[in-house]
């Protein structure tokens, strides 16, 4: 099954956001198999929106149907570049960009702390951060009671207690598995991805025995967090490599943090190998997790026309449906079933809030320093 996956990914192209100075090319064309085929649009009449996009957002982006609808539904095309959630909001400059689009909600505190000064912001999309393993690991976590299945989602009950085992240098073999090493939850770089930062908050909330962190709680919290992610070693900048890797590589040897939506995206972009992935590939909720939300931070009127654009509901159904995002909009409810993997809840019950802004920001640079 190993080898199907490598094989899968091994043609796949690493996504990139592209800047539109091509002039948008077919994504702008439409048709959706209708004999009564659209006429296609001028580039030229579209108003270009700039911004900077976390990398999960890339493919949504990307496809000819989201290109299609911005454009015939708003008159707009944007000019994306990817970049980490974390930098674009605390280190990147802003100049020239409409709008940023990061993938946490402090994002937006993070940048009004660095001076940044929005004219709008509204969560578009959510997903919960999720762990993903493999059978023969997801398997071991039940049999050691860290982890339980319900009505058919699976759940790490014991997270504070999988984590000070990690901590303790926990080995694979104590929990029955033939792997080399020490028991690990691998993430991205906290200090510059979304996902990782999120991880970073989540873990802190966690060793403050399940209490908010504050800033005051840093100076107790902070060198806990600091050393349990300096075992980690090199870490990924991107969400969406880290997920690459472990499905081409580590399914069977690994824990990586991810979002949710991941796993339906890669289904809905390879069918034939769907199959393969739920015989592989458990996902794990963590109890309790954090959303990931992913704001639109306008930074001037065109940037809350991008806000205005994505409320459609014909774009958010095409996140949730082609993309696996939930709605982050009150009132929008989406039916998991569309999707056909039976272990993804209809809600995620068990979420708590991230530390405050404060105590984030005073946490992401004890690990930039570190």
């Amino acid at each position: 099954m190993r080898h199907i996956l490598f094989l899968i990914f091994s043609s796949l192209l690493l996504l990139s956001c592209k800047p539109s100075g091509n002039g948008g090319g077919g994504g702008l064309l439409g048709g959706g198999g209708d004999s009564s085929k659209p006429k296609p649009i001028d580039p030229k009449s579209l108003e270009v929106i700039s911004l900077f996009v976390g990398g999960e957002k890339v493919a949504f982006l990307e496809n000819p149907k989201t290109r299609d609808l911005l454009a015939r539904n708003h008159g707009i095309r944007l000019d994306a570049i990817k970049a980490g959630s974390v930098e674009m909001v605390r280190s990147l400059d802003t100049q020239g960009k409409d709008a940023l689009w990061p993938s946490n909600d402090i994002a937006v505190e993070f940048f009004k702390m660095r001076g940044g000064k929005p004219v709008k912001d509204d969560i578009m999309f959510n997903s919960p951060i999720v762990v993903y393993t493999g059978w023969n690991v997801a398997n071991a976590l039940i049999q050691e009671g860290y982890v339980q299945k319900r009505n058919e989602s699976y759940y790490i009950i014991k997270f504070p207690e999988l984590l000070k085992d990690i901590e303790a240098g926990k080995k694979w073999k104590d929990i029955g598995l033939n792997l080399y090493g020490n028991l690990s939850i691998r993430c991205t770089d906290p200090t510059k991805s979304n996902s990782g930062n999120m991880f970073a908050g989540l873990v802190a909330n966690m060793m403050n025995e399940g209490e908010v962190v504050e800033l005051d709680d840093i100076g107790s919290v902070g060198p806990k967090v600091d050393e349990f992610f300096g075992k980690l070693g090199m870490m990924e900048h991107s969400s969406g490599d880290i997920f690459r890797k472990f499905i081409a590589t580590g399914i069977q040897n690994s824990m990586v943090v991810g979002y949710e939506n991941q796993i339906i995206e890669f289904m809905l972009a390879h069918p034939n190998s769907r199959q393969a992935i739920q015989s592989s590939v458990c996902i794990l909720y963590p109890q309790p997790t954090v959303w990931s939300s992913h704001p639109v931070i306008a930074l001037n009127e065109k940037g809350k026309k991008l806000i205005e654009a994505l409320s459609d509901p014909a774009i958010q159904e095409l996140a949730w449906r082609e993309h696996g995002f939930r709605s982050g909009l009150m009132g929008v409810t989406q039916d998991v079933s569309v999707h056909g993997h039976p272990n993804i809840p209809q809600n995620i019950e068990s979420v708590m809030p991230l530390p405050t802004a404060e105590a984030m920001d005073a946490l992401v640079r004890l690990l930039s320093d570190s």
